[in-house]
């Protein structure tokens, strides 16, 4: 029974949702390449701004963040290596080196998804240990989540498809 109610809800919510996107689209993607120039010029200035931290909460967040931008920066350097390893042949890749390539892509995936996880147990601890308020945390977890869905639709307009 609960599975036939959960089926109709998320069926519903299927045909509603793009209904529902399309009157925003405009100010969404307004929204996006907003956050984005912001971003290319002060990643750290416009997650401040959105934040909103106080003097203490800022003392506890930016150690967290400083590495957590450390960590993902080593994982998008391994994934435009990668990247490039794929797309910088002018000739056909071998299923071998195909192979090896595609590894090296999900392992830094999965390298960048255990560093968000680490950051967000940082984060997100008891409420008494906790850098910031679980709002906050998670306001700046969907922060991360839309800058790096910007990044990897950039990287998905910027390489083709392999040969």
């Amino acid at each position: 029974m609960k599975r036939a109610i959960a089926a109709a809800i998320l069926s519903t919510a299927i045909f509603l949702v793009p209904t529902a996107g399309a009157v925003d689209k405009a100010a969404a993607d307004a929204e996006l390449t907003a956050m984005w120039k912001a971003v290319q010029s002060d990643k750290k200035a416009y997650v401040a701004s959105v934040l909103n931290l106080t003097p203490a909460e800022a003392k506890r967040f930016w150690p967290i963040y400083d590495q957590y931008q450390r960590d993902v920066d080593m994982y998008n350097r391994k994934r435009n290596v990668a990247l490039e390893g794929l797309i910088g042949n002018d000739r056909a890749v071998s299923d071998l080196y195909a192979k090896q390539l595609a590894g090296e892509l999900i392992a830094a995936d999965e390298g960048e998804i255990k560093a968000r996880r680490k950051m967000q147990g940082k984060l997100i601890q008891n409420r008494l240990l906790s850098p910031v308020p679980a709002k906050k945390a998670a306001l700046y977890l969907q922060i991360e989540s839309r800058i790096r869905a910007v990044q990897l639709y950039g990287i998905a307009e910027e390489f083709p498809l392999i040969k």
